[in-house]
């Protein structure tokens, strides 16, 4: 792929510093760069970043409405009214309603769960859902992940005599909904600390309220974190500050001691006995709790997550395995039409979006569309299908583009809308879909940079194999887990050789498996480039190339390490080479 490299090399300034910094807690000096590079430049903080502490967490009292979400819910329970937890059919959303039913059923019994049906109800809270509410009896209702947008069908509660505590992360808009309370640090006038919490977070962050209100231990928050790492992968949101301290401890419950529900879907994607990383969850145990909410009802997921017996956990992962082969299917297919859809628009490449619109694709399916689509062609994405007299969709967008405000920008066209940067729902009249094309279009073109439209790759340091020693490997470890603010880092190397064993690889010969040398040490290194065998001629010819690449652990052979090559281009000559 022709990629566009990029690397900012570091300030004299940033040199000095990191230099102080690797001296000081005894890293590798490119290791220093880049923790310099993520605006950590102290060695306090630099050892609060390599081991993240719970007793970090910022007080959750420090969120506006937090008093009043405690005691709403305190009351609740001392008046035995029955209690509503109400997700979205996400992960995030799944996964926040098993958090918040599992902690809250260890002290109280008049509780349930309620999942919307993506099909029959759409997004968020809906009517039906408050109507059900107040058949159960339920004079209480905890909404995680949405509800910051319900404001008419939270006051068709109110009306029925129906509390809402709304715990979410998405953008409100300027009128809030009538809750009793809104835990939401994305509010106007919020008082938190920290922004970017996940759905499951916030719900994470009013159990920790309701424990210290009520004298209970810390430590009975701690299994419930494993669902909060899965939470913050799944959502894609930053992993720095408070959620890099929940991801790095729910990914080590995970590992150590995953609840029942987890440890099934574990053993069902052949995950048993690996080292799990964001990446695991990301493409493996995230998708399958996605798949019900995709395919059938979230319910599914979010019963399997408070199981406790694991026979029955085991053939709850089973069928949401089964949904997820069936969502495999579903994907393949509407991506393979969506993607000849956009090679035939005419001037495509003259845009600078991509909107598409098919009433038959399945509803469940279109954000993951929207998702393959922004990979495939470098560009923001919307895809649309008709539900009912209605059309909806979702959006994706490409790295430092904002699509929801590219959609808010369309708001007079909408019925409804909803998200954050990188993710978007919509929804509209069918007769506004060519309107709302062509200002999403006009909006993206005038605000997009023309490097976002172009597959790049942001090298964070330049090394020498001499460099990569078990010692760099082990620090490079400890910046762990990755994602969004805290990207995986990746390397170049210069003037790079084909030891002379390196080979195409594969069921259709489109890898190479590489042994390669540079001229700065002897070191041999073993490396994979995935589909790129369309290098290997050249590579064979014993000339110089550089390589952009991870360090990553060989999974077959432990403690060895392997490159994963990202890209591969013709080294320019060297200074003096050519005479």
């Amino acid at each position: 792929m022709n990629y566009k490299w990029n690397y900012q090399p570091p300030t004299t300034e940033d040199q000095a510093c990191a230099q102080e910094l690797a001296d000081a807690v005894n890293v590798n000096p490119a290791i220093a760069q880049m923790l310099v590079a993520r605006g950590i430049r102290t060695a306090e903080k630099a050892r609060t970043y390599f081991r993240p502490q719970l007793q970090e967490l910022h007080d959750p009292f420090l969120m506006k409405d937090m008093d009043v979400a405690v005691e709403r819910l305190n009351e609740a329970m001392g008046q035995r009214e029955r209690i509503l937890v109400y997700g979205d059919y996400d992960v995030d959303g799944c996964t926040a309603v098993a958090l918040v039913y599992r902690f809250l059923t260890q002290f109280y019994s008049n509780v349930e769960c309620y999942i919307p049906d993506r099909s029959e109800e759409g997004y968020g809270v809906s009517r039906k859902g408050v109507d059900y509410a107040e058949s159960r009896g339920v004079k209480l209702v905890i909404v995680l992940d949405c509800g910051i947008k319900a404001t008419e069908e939270i006051q068709y509660a109110k009306d029925k005599g129906i509390d809402f505590i709304i715990c979410d992360h998405h953008v409100p808009d300027e009128v809030l909904p009538p809750a009793v309370a809104i835990l939401n640090a994305k509010r106007v006038d919020n008082t938190y600390p920290y922004l970017d919490l996940s759905g499951c977070g916030v719900g994470f962050k009013f159990m920790q309220a309701f424990a210290i209100s009520n004298g209970i231990s810390f430590s009975t928050l701690i299994p419930l974190l494993d669902l909060c790492a899965v939470s913050i992968a799944s959502d894609i949101v930053p992993i720095m500050g408070e959620n890099r301290i929940l991801a790095f401890h729910g990914l080590r419950q995970l590992n150590n001691n995953p609840s029942v529900g987890l440890k099934a879907v574990i053993d069902v994607c052949g995950l048993t006995g690996k080292d799990l990383t964001m990446s695991d969850i990301i493409f493996k145990i995230g998708p399958r709790i996605n798949a019900s909410g995709r395919i059938q009802n979230g319910k599914e997921s979010v019963d399997l997550l408070v199981e406790h017996n694991y026979k029955k956990a085991l053939s709850m992962a089973e069928t949401i395995n089964h949904y997820n082969e069936e969502r495999k299917e579903l994907d393949k297919r509407m991506t393979e039409e969506a993607s000849r859809v956009v090679e035939h628009m005419p001037e495509m490449e003259d845009k600078s979006a991509i909107v598409i619109y098919n009433a038959d694709w399945h509803k469940g399916v279109i954000g993951i569309v929207a998702s393959r689509l922004t990979e495939e062609f470098f560009r923001p994405a919307v895809v649309l299908t008709l539900d009912g007299d209605i059309v909806t969709g979702s959006a994706r967008s490409v790295s430092g583009f904002d699509v929801y405000k590219a959609i808010q920008h369309c708001e007079d066209l909408l019925d409804n809308f909803g998200g954050h940067t990188y993710a978007a729902g919509l929804s509209m009249k069918l007769e506004n879909v060519p309107e709302f094309t062509r200002r999403f279009e006009e909006y993206v073109h005038e605000n997009i940079n023309p490097e976002q439209t172009r597959p790049n790759l942001d090298i964070h340091a330049v090394i020498n194999f001499k460099d990569i020693t078990p010692k760099f490997h082990s620090d490079l470890k400890r910046m762990r887990p990755y994602g969004p603010d805290n990207p995986k880092p990746l390397f170049c190397t210069h003037h790079v050789y084909d030891y002379g064993t390196s080979k195409v690889v594969g069921r259709q010969q489109e890898h190479i498996k590489l042994e390669l040398v540079d001229n700065k040490s002897n070191n041999v290194m073993n490396g994979i480039a995935f589909g790129q065998s369309s290098e290997a001629r050249y590579i064979k010819t014993k000339r110089a190339f550089d390589i952009v690449y991870s360090v990553e652990e060989n999974s077959r052979k432990h403690g060895e390490v392997q490159l994963q090559i990202e890209d591969i281009r013709i080294s320019e000559p060297e200074v003096g080479e050519n005479g």
